[in-house]
């Protein structure tokens, strides 16, 4: 069970990595052609949720890597579900029925990683 957490801590880290880096160095009307959800928020809200999702992913990994303050990987884990949670609530309103699939996995790898990293598996 220990691989599998590491492969969806690793899994979700990168996607998590790609997104916010993409969300912080683009400009919003470049990130309005792949995400339409970006037109209803401003340019400092999508960096503040890039950043958001850039520091779970770090959050996700280097604590465990390190050894220092492991207790980070499963409250990441937690704060990025939370993350998730608010973008399937803005899918929804929204009527974008295909977006919410990948949020909803992001959503169900995050609370396998808090529930195995607070519970029976944690470091």
């Amino acid at each position: 069970m220990n691989i599998a957490l590491w492969i969806a801590a690793g899994v979700l880290a990168a996607a998590m990595l790609i997104a916010g880096i993409t969300k912080l160095t683009s400009p919003k009307e470049k990130l309005a052609s792949r995400m339409a959800w970006t037109e209803d928020y401003s340019p400092g809200m999508i960096k503040l949720i890039g950043l958001a999702e850039l520091l779970a992913a770090i959050g996700l990994i280097l604590p465990a890597i390190t050894g220092i303050a492991p207790i980070l990987v499963p409250l990441a884990a937690v704060g990025l579900a939370i993350v998730m949670i608010g973008a399937i609530v803005v899918h929804i309103r929204r009527g974008e029925a295909k977006e919410i699939v990948p949020s909803a996995v992001f959503l169900v790898l995050a609370l396998f990683i808090a529930w195995g990293r607070f519970g029976p598996y944690a470091f």
